[in-house]
Parts: structure tokens; C-alpha cells; sequence
């Protein structure tokens, strides 16, 4: 409940007696025809959606503006989502105004006022200005449970202050969604036009940077790129010419890229890769130096051949083990994925670099003959630990090398 003890909020509808439990204002119907219920926030209708859950204990704004959720509801196993509020600065996708994608949100508890010095705004009036509807009350762990047991369902998310719905069509709906095997979800989430990229990331007390003298030049192809990745890129040197995920061969090598990156974004890499793999493969044969994540990882395994596949629950949070096989190093990681690269399917010259130690799935990858590596995790984090920054060296280390050997 949103309201003190014995007060209903705003949002809470009271039946005649005084003393009886308020009607749920929120719904979040199954395509099995469950139905959970719970107290609506944020904004009212109704989303349909691919349901996960997301462990990350702190930066639910990152995480709610993320562009590699679209398509998702996301459960928050942490109980107490949106107690420092929400501002202006930690917003992960490129557009600021437009929506992040994320279809709908799914906590335990309701959300407080916001205790931060940094905050801006109350979080609930923070996801009704971005469009996204939620719902608390909800008993996450079982959730979460269902999630691990059964996998990811998909789901109808729907919130009316006066608590009426149509259930049966909310049924229908979750029943008749196609899922997100076979769905392009990035023209949804790329930027429009092509832009540049100077921006470092944030310290404390001077906030946000710039680059002012950088050694290189790299293409981002966004598929859904997260501001912080540029930063990242940004800080390790570089200047930074971002294109849509459309972007063709000619217009990408016409930029004269020292390297280009390849970004997170969310979908079915099989679908997106219709159009973006021929590029990639272009691009590895012309001998630039390439860095993929995310999605990214993910059609640099198809354009060399290999497959992905869905995922039984995803990896979702910001505390995920990976090994880096190079170094023997662990580290903890930052993870938003449904699909994987399948490593069985990849050639000999794609050597596995990086493996997942909750379920040993493979996590990375480089060629033998090309200077192209990936990552299937977040290594900029936001939210997420910092262990693998080292990535982006990585990669401007490569890039030198290869100017060096040209």
C-alpha cells in the first residue's frame, strides 16, 4: 500500500467498510491464465510483455531505461525499488524524452518518497511521465520462482485506478502474444541520425566530462546502445561517431573508423541480424577492429557462422561471475540477456575468451584471424560493478595496434 497504516493512497480504491482490504488496481495476467494481484503506479492501461527477473539490488533507473529491456516486464527481486528517487543524469537510453521500451515493472513493495540527494523526483511520477506501468504487492520471490521453474512467460500488465479489467481479454492477450523469439525489436530503440559523442563519465563532485583530445576514432552501431558504453569509449580515448543499426558497409567505412563497436540492444539477434549481419561481416573482412556486447556478442557469433538461442530464464542483474579465460581472472558483472550464443556452433577461429559461471554458458569470444572480440555482458555496468572496464583498454589497445602495424 501506498498510504500510512489504516489510509488508503491515492491509487487505492476502499469498498463500503472501512476496515476491509482495498481493491487491487493492478494486474499481471499470465498467458497460463494466472492472474496476480496487486496496486497500480505509475502509468494506467495496459502492456504486453516478455516477464523476467532482474536481481540488481541498486539502479532501477538504469536498469528501467536500459533500451535491451524492450519488449520485457521486469521483477525486481530486490524489495525496495525507488527509494532514492529518481533524476535527471542517470538515464541510460540516448533519447531522453522518448521510452526506454521496458513494457512494465513488477515489485514487492510500494514505493516511498525518495531519500537521496541526488533525487529529483518521486519515482512514481517518474514512470508515469515515461510511459511505464507498475504494479507492487506482488509476492516477488514466487515469482521469481515460477521464472526459474517454468521459464519466461509472457504476460499482460494492466493497471486502472478504479480497478476494474477485463480479464478475460487480459487472458487472451497474454495468450495470443508471440513471444520474442523471431521479434526485431531494434528499430524501436536505434537513434534516428547519426551524431557524435564527447561526453565522460560521471565523478564525484564535478559530475560528467569531456573528451577533448581523442587518439581515435570509433563507430558505435547502435542497436540499442547505452549512454554510458560511450562514455566509457569516450574516457579510453576516443572520439565517437554513433550510427543507426541500419547503417550500410559503404557509410560506416566512408567514416574512416580506427574501430568500430558493435552495442547491446534487445530482440532476437536472428531477426536483427537480417540486415546486420552482412555488415559485420564486411566489416571483420576489412580488417577493422571490432568490439561487440550484448547483442552485439551475439551477431558476431552469426556472422561467423554460429547460432543463438533462447535462453530458459535469461541472465538479468548486476552480480553475475563471468571468467575471463586469457587472464584466469574472475569478475562480478553486469548481464541482460534472453538469448546466447550457442559455442558449439561457433568455427575454429572463434576461440571462447569469457564463460558464465552460474550456468556456464558462453560469455565471450575472439577470432584467431581477425581483431574482433565480444562480450555477452554489460562491462560499462550503470548499474553493475566496475570489473570489467578493463574491456574498453582492451579494446583501444587493440586499435592502436593495428595503426601501428598499418
Amino acid at each position: 500500500m501506498n498510504g500510512s497504516a489504516g489510509q488508503p493512497s491515492d491509487d487505492e480504491v476502499w469498498v463500503e467498510d472501512a476496515w476491509a482490504e482495498p481493491v487491487p488496481t493492478a494486474l499481471l495476467v499470465l498467458a497460463d491464465g494466472t492472474v496476480l494481484e496487486g496496486f497500480g503506479l505509475g502509468a494506467t492501461g495496459h502492456a504486453v510483455g516478455e516477464v523476467c527477473f532482474n536481481t540488481a539490488m541498486t539502479g532501477y533507473q538504469e536498469v528501467l531505461t536500459d533500451p535491451s529491456y524492450a519488449g520485457q516486464i521486469i521483477t525486481f527481486t530486490f524489495p525496495h525499488i525507488g527509494n532514492v528517487g529518481t533524476n535527471e543524469e542517470d538515464i541510460e537510453t540516448i533519447s531522453m524524452a522518448g521510452a526506454s521500451g521496458v513494457r512494465g515493472v513488477v515489485l514487492h513493495s510500494a514505493i516511498t518518497d525518495p531519500s537521496n540527494y541526488r533525487a529529483t523526483r518521486h519515482f512514481d511520477q517518474w514512470l508515469k511521465a515515461r510511459n511505464i506501468i507498475a504494479i507492487s504487492g506482488v509476492d516477488t520471490r514466487a515469482l521469481t520462482a515460477l521464472i526459474r521453474d517454468g521459464g519466461m512467460p509472457n504476460a499482460v500488465i494492466a493497471h486502472a485506478p478504479d480497478g476494474v479489467f477485463d480479464v478475460e481479454a487480459l487472458k487472451k492477450e497474454a495468450a495470443e502474444w508471440p513471444g520474442l523469439v523471431g521479434m526485431d525489436l531494434v528499430p524501436m530503440v536505434t537513434s534516428a541520425q547519426r551524431f557524435t559523442w564527447d561526453e565522460t563519465p560521471w565523478t564525484w563532485p564535478e559530475g560528467y566530462g569531456h573528451q577533448s583530445a581523442p587518439a581515435h576514432h570509433v563507430v558505435a552501431v547502435d542497436y540499442g546502445i547505452k549512454r554510458n558504453i560511450l562514455r566509457l569509449l569516450a574516457r579510453a580515448g576516443c572520439k565517437v561517431t554513433v550510427v543507426p543499426a541500419t547503417t550500410t558497409t559503404d557509410e560506416i567505412m566512408a567514416l574512416k573508423p580506427d574501430g568500430v563497436f558493435l552495442s547491446n540492444g534487445p530482440g532476437d539477434p536472428a531477426a536483427t541480424g537480417e540486415y546486420a549481419v552482412p555488415v559485420i561481416r564486411d566489416i571483420i573482412a576489412a580488417g577493422v577492429p571490432t568490439f561487440g556486447i550484448c547483442l552485439g556478442h551475439q551477431m558476431i557469433g552469426l556472422a561467423v557462422g554460429g547460432r543463438t538461442m533462447k535462453m530458459h530464464q535469461g541472465h538479468h542483474g548486476a552480480n553475475h561471475p563471468v571468467k575471463d579465460r586469457t587472464t584466469g581472472k574472475v569478475e562480478i558483472t553486469s548481464m541482460n540477456h534472453g538469448f546466447a550464443v550457442d559455442r558449439d556452433s561457433l568455427p575454429a577461429s572463434a576461440e571462447e575468451t569469457h564463460v558464465s559461471l552460474f550456468d556456464g554458458s558462453n560469455a565471450g569470444i575472439q577470432l584467431t584471424d581477425r581483431p574482433v572480440f565480444s562480450v555477452q555482458y554489460h562491462p560499462e555496468a550503470s548499474p553493475g560493478p566496475q570489473d570489467s572496464h578493463y574491456l574498453f583498454d582492451r579494446f583501444v589497445e587493440m586499435i592502436a595496434k593495428n595503426k601501428k602495424a598499418a
